[in-house]
């Protein structure tokens, strides 16, 4: 889901960027600042999941 959404996001800002009737300066701010938005959104609850997940790992590999 998260793979496909990203790949949706990129798709739509080369299109976007290949487009370059009446496109501006301001509009490629606009366009980079939603990007660091959703990067910013999605990368810590993947962190957070992915540290949970080395922990189990760690925690089962020392036990046995």
């Amino acid at each position: 889901m998260f793979a496909n959404s990203v790949l949706n996001i990129v798709v739509k800002m080369q299109s976007f960027v290949s487009a370059r009737e009446g496109a501006s300066g301001i509009e490629y701010a606009i366009v980079a600042a939603m990007c660091a938005a959703v990067i910013g959104i999605f990368m810590s609850p993947i962190s957070e999941r992915a540290k949970a997940l080395f922990n189990v790992l760690s925690a089962s590999i020392t036990s046995t």
